[in-house]
């Protein structure tokens, strides 16, 4: 019984707040790094506006940054391969095949 209680230790629950998962638009990244850390300021630039405001920064360490970096391109394969087969399968593509599936 007890065991059946028990969590596993790989595992974390992840919360997202209503208003963290609304999400921000940036169209600009501007990425930065020292020997420990990697900078990641996401940006919205807004055409014929003088300014562009930072809307969210994240600090990573260089393995952290890594990992994102392989997530980020396993993850724009499966969208390439998807894609593909949409347009293999008819000439119009279903948008909900793409829809987030939270893989990192």
């Amino acid at each position: 019984m007890e065991n059946e209680k028990q969590t596993n230790n790989n595992e974390i629950q992840i919360e997202l707040t209503d208003e963290m998962a609304q999400g921000t638009y940036a169209n600009l990244a501007v990425i930065s790094h020292s020997a420990s850390e990697f900078i990641l300021d996401f940006i919205r630039v807004v055409p014929g506006a003088p300014k562009a405001k930072v809307k969210s920064r994240v600090i990573l360490t260089p393995d952290n940054a890594q990992r994102l970096l392989f997530a980020l391109q396993d993850n724009i394969k499966k969208f390439g391969e998807q894609l593909k087969a949409a347009q293999n399968n008819s000439k119009t593509a279903n948008f909900e095949d793409f829809a987030p599936k939270g893989e990192a």
